[in-house]
């Protein structure tokens, strides 16, 4: 059956993207904020057979979030709940459709290899952060398998001493329960393998927003010090509420 899976929820991401494309050009073109984009996360996050439950209270000012990443899916997650603009990685914005995708959301796309490109990186975080969308950062760089954390890399917080405006950084812990090891998108595993892996899963999934207490950069001696602070809650969240597991080797 996960042919039919596959195709079923295919038809509905492109159905979910065909709802929301129209509006969202309609209001580019009047030449304001779109509300579409999260929109579309929200209901591609159904889409794929994800429901979405939250835990604890989101901030409802302006936020930098700070999440561990498991899986393209928190993207959709975190993108449909809160509607933050993320940080990514350059080499999205050459990927087709999800590229152009990514963009309708402000996406910041970063070169993390490039050297001599922080500040120009950092200058245009900073002219993100003028705005009021949320802002969402995947620290760690990378994905994991989500039974614990890799290091955070501190070097884009430093947008955040000080804030361009009235800021709070709120951890969050991405929580897949017991699926976490099915679905969790390893480095040396093609993005096209396990987006076809996952969009071939067999049942609903059901993922956790853990928001965990918000703190203010300000208080924080340096951009290292911000990095331990988020990492240290949402290890502990981790630790907490981790369910054992077992990584399923790829198939499709």
């Amino acid at each position: 059956m996960a042919p039919v899976r596959r195709t079923v929820r295919i038809a509905a991401l492109v159905a979910s993207l065909l709802a929301c494309l129209l509006p969202h050009l309609l209001w580019k073109l009047a030449r304001r904020q779109s509300p579409w984009p999260r929109r579309f996360l929200a209901l591609a996050t159904r889409a794929i057979g994800v429901r979405v439950e939250i835990a604890g209270q989101p901030h409802d000012g302006d936020m930098f979030l700070l999440a561990n990443h498991v899986s393209w899916i928190d993207i959709l997650v975190l993108g449909g709940a809160t509607g933050a603009a993320f940080v990514a990685h350059d080499g999205i914005a050459r990927w087709p459709v999800v590229g152009w995708l990514a963009a309708q959301n402000n996406t910041l796309f970063v070169a993390r290899e490039r050297r001599g490109a922080l500040s120009h990186q950092l200058d245009a975080l900073r002219a993100a952060l003028q705005g009021h969308q949320p802002v969402a950062l995947f620290p760690e760089g990378t994905t994991s398998d989500g039974s614990g954390l890799l290091p955070f890399k501190p070097s884009l917080l430093a947008v955040l001493l000080p804030p361009p405006r009235a800021v709070l950084i709120q951890p969050v812990h991405i929580d897949y329960g017991a699926a976490t090891g099915e679905i969790a998108w390893h480095g040396d595993e093609p993005a096209g393998t396990n987006a076809w892996r996952v969009l071939g899963r067999k049942g609903p999934l059901v993922v956790t927003l853990r928001f965990l207490p918000p703190f203010d950069p300000a208080t924080c001696a340096d951009r290292k010090v911000i990095a331990a602070t988020a990492r240290e809650r949402i290890a502990a969240s981790i630790a907490l509420h981790q369910r054992p597991f077992a990584y399923a080797p790829p198939s499709i």
